[in-house]
């Protein structure tokens, strides 16, 4: 199939839930897991009379995000009806933002291989209301209305990624963002970050656009990849066999890794948009925008992380939770001189496997910070090898004892004193005589097998770089 001929064209609409305790135009509770429409109220249920009323910590929030993507922040905006029958949607219209919405451009930082960030464009942002959930079982279909009225932000990206990985890695990059900036939780699965792909291709060469099918509701990054692939390939066979691609939205079946269609878009691309007239038009004073804190994003974190002495690999993985960046940060700050190089080591290293393994919740771990620095300072004194305060760092990360008291009940005092390492190394000399020759013979790199066989002795304890010294006087 001629796939080189053809060039994707990609824009991907994002739907984030918003981190309130409460609903966009209601007092209910947004909390995920509740049993089905014990949430809800007059207003999100639609009922005749009930008026919305506009929870404030929502606009905070989408103003957060405008401000962290660059977004021009508007002083007014407006609400609109966005009409359509659905069975989860009781009212018969959604309460979203069409003509002037809240946050117009923009762009999300997408790191790519070498390190540096790319630039992908925002539309807009605009603030909407949830629809319900249906519930398909044996017995017939239930509808649960807990979502409905739950805030959302909608992301609506430039259509300028041009493969299934570039909008998986924007994807990637655009949710871990809006972790950093506590407005959303990330979470795929509960559908807290939803996201419809807008895929179309055209020949490569020309500018004009071809027909978009849209892509709904794909809950992983691995079936996001795979179904624009899928569309991809099926739309770019049907032109090439001399077929006309449709105006419609797909579903993604991940059992059998294709895209099936939902519904067509020829007739009802049209939702009738109409002001809502129970809201006021959106004020955002400049005290409000100024008031309005963003915190360091990835990308910025990154930077700041291999500016200080950070390899990129390990920059790259402590950003990827913002957890990791707080506890990296602490340790550093703890550990003084070389403190960003070394605590990264422990991130990565002891901290990474024990929160993978399900051991360390690194919001709450059980340890401070000082007690990994002053292993790092036992280390520096001589009293830890390097491999002893390796174990010293998993047990402290592990239980919260003291690292002395680890020291002491595991016996890991590194042997530092010339006189008790001088009669290991006399007897380790004395027991490898052809060694010795051939190490006076020019074999200097023998030297590591000596100090080899002292540790072996040692049980780990001794302090290389003493019992290097000592073979070096005893044999040169």
């Amino acid at each position: 199939m001629p796939l080189a001929d053809w060039e994707p064209v990609i824009g991907l609409e994002v739907h984030a839930q918003l981190l309130t305790k409460s609903k966009i135009f209601c007092g209910c509770s947004t909390a995920f897991g509740a049993p089905p429409n014990t949430q809800v109220c007059p207003v999100c249920l639609g009922l005749p009379g009930a008026l919305p009323a506009l929870n404030r910590g929502v606009v905070t929030m989408a103003i957060r995000a405008g401000k962290a993507f660059g977004c021009k922040i508007a002083e007014r905006s407006i609400w609109a009806r966005k009409n359509y029958f659905y069975p989860d949607l009781p009212k018969g219209y959604q309460i979203s933002q069409f003509e002037l919405p809240i946050c117009a451009g923009g762009m999300v930082r997408v790191p790519q291989p070498d390190g540096s960030p790319r630039e992908v464009a925002l539309t807009r942002i605009h603030l909407e209301e949830d629809a319900g959930k249906n519930v398909h079982a044996q017995n017939g279909s239930h509808v649960d209305l807990n979502r409905s009225g739950v805030p959302l932000i909608e992301i609506v990206g430039e259509p300028v990624l041009r493969s299934a990985d570039e909008a998986s890695e924007y994807l990637k990059a655009l949710r871990l963002a809006l972790i950093y900036l506590g407005v959303n939780d990330g979470n795929l699965e509960e559908g807290s970050f939803r996201c419809d792909a807008n895929v179309s291709v055209r020949r490569r060469g020309t500018e004009k656009l071809g027909t978009r099918v849209e892509l709904k509701n794909i809950n992983s990054f691995r079936f996001i990849r795979q179904a624009i692939e899928f569309e991809i390939e099926r739309q770019v066979a049907l032109l090439e066999g001399g077929g006309k691609v449709s105006l419609e939205t797909r579903l993604f079946d991940n059992e059998k890794g294709e895209t099936r269609p939902m519904r067509s878009k020829e007739e009802a691309n049209d939702y009738r948009y109409f002001p809502e007239p129970d809201l006021p038009p959106l004020i955002v004073s400049r005290e409000w925008l100024d008031s309005v804190q963003t915190p360091k994003l990835p990308h910025e974190q990154m930077a700041e992380l291999v500016a200080a002495g950070v390899s990129a690999p390990d920059a790259r993985t402590i950003t990827a939770d913002p957890r990791l960046v707080e506890l990296h940060g602490r340790i550093a700050s703890a550990a003084g001189k070389d403190g960003a190089r070394r605590a990264a080591h422990v991130v990565v290293g002891e901290i990474a496997r024990a929160v993978n393994e399900g051991e360390l919740d690194p919001g709450s771990p059980k340890f401070r910070p000082e007690q990994i620095a002053e292993v790092f300072r036992f280390q520096d004194e001589g009293t830890l090898s390097s491999t002893a305060a390796k174990e010293v760092i998993s047990e402290v990360i592990h239980t919260g004892k003291a690292p002395a008291q680890i020291v002491q009940e595991k016996g890991l005092s590194q042997v530092s004193d010339e006189g008790a390492l001088e009669a290991v190394v006399v007897s380790v000399l004395e027991k490898n005589p052809a060694e010795v020759e051939r190490y006076k013979g020019g074999k200097k790199n023998l030297l590591g097998f000596f100090v080899g066989q002292a540790m072996k002795d040692l049980k780990g304890k001794g302090n290389p770089s003493v019992l290097n010294a000592l073979f070096k006087k005893q044999l040169d």
